[in-house]
């Protein structure tokens, strides 16, 4: 039965839209295989919900019982499945094969439509990205969306790349840079940036994103913590030391706390003294969810744990 639950006061504007692809991850490990609902767009849209955000996520699942399975876990964090969201047919799969170290490898199997749907209001913060961004037909509705709303809301973006799913190098960068200006808020992984800017040092590529449009960028780099920067200044954050089960939503995590703070800070969370906490608190996040398995984001309680203090390098 396809979810219509909207925003609940239509007066006023849904805190946040998130647009991607809703997908199950299978992830297969010496242990065995299971299966869990994900998409990058949906962990975030999931992680906001359970940080206490009122969240709706836009996407196209298939009527079959992983479809229902992705649609009942949001539900469980109190995320909105907007109406259209969900079409006849099978729900897409990635397949994740970890290392011994806790990596993942991605084998996916997708397609992705947007379906010709648009809220009846705008959120205060629209999030998208991912497979969805570069993935035809879906992706020009995601531009187009994009155009709409941009001057209308703040509007965060994590590529979130996936090679595997991608045209050549030159067009997928080209998508990307399309999109920039679009957008607020880019947040990319180390992987991500090397991937996209391969003559470029890691500490140059938030200039270049940054004069593409983007008021700030936030470069995760896994165990060595995160970088944001606007025009004005930088914070180099540490990570928050962990037990790693596995990396799965380690970043998507990451994202739905940094919206969740730009969210409460408004356009405060582009202040130089704001990056520092806003890093801290993502990379919290992040270290939560490693510690456990698959993309299993905090709640607000546990973002709010004592953990090790971490200092930051404001610049």
């Amino acid at each position: 039965m396809q979810t219509t639950r909207q925003n609940p006061d239509p007066g006023n504007p849904l805190e946040v839209l998130v647009v991607g692809e809703a997908i199950m991850d299978i992830v297969v490990s010496p242990q065995g295989s299971v299966a869990y609902p994900g998409g990058s767009p949906t962990n975030v849209a999931y992680g906001l919900g359970r940080l206490g955000v009122e969240t709706a996520l836009l996407t196209s699942i298939g009527d079959d019982p992983r479809g229902t399975a992705i649609e009942q876990h949001l539900n469980g964090a109190g995320v909105a499945l907007l109406p259209g969201s969900r079409r006849p047919g099978r729900t897409a799969t990635a397949t994740a094969t970890l290392a011994d170290d806790g990596s993942a490898h991605y084998d996916f199997d997708i397609y992705w439509a947007l379906p010709a749907t648009a809220p009846a209001t705008l959120p205060k913060i629209l999030h998208t990205g991912s497979i969805a961004t570069f993935l035809a037909p879906g992706a020009a509705a995601v531009k187009e969306l994009l155009l709409q709303s941009h001057q209308r809301c703040l509007v965060t973006y994590d590529p979130n790349i996936r090679p595997a799913l991608l045209g050549s190098h030159a067009e997928a960068k080209s998508i990307f840079e399309e999109l920039v200006p679009l957008t607020d808020v880019v947040k990319l992984s180390d992987e991500d940036a090397q991937w996209l800017y391969p003559d470029l040092q890691l500490d140059d590529v938030p200039r270049h994103i940054l004069g593409l449009g983007a008021r700030l960028v936030a470069i995760t780099v896994g165990s060595r913590g995160s970088l944001l920067a606007t025009g004005q200044a930088h914070a180099v954050v540490p990570a928050v030391q962990s037990t790693v089960a596995d990396t799965i939503g380690a970043g998507d995590s990451y994202m739905s706390a940094l919206i969740h703070g730009l969210l409460h800070r408004g356009n405060e969370g582009f202040s130089a003294a704001a990056l520092a906490p806003l890093g801290q608190a993502a990379a919290k996040a992040a270290a939560i969810t490693v510690r456990r398995a698959g993309a299993n984001p905090p709640t607000l309680a546990e973002l709010h744990m004592d953990l090790p203090e971490q200092e930051a390098l404001v610049q």
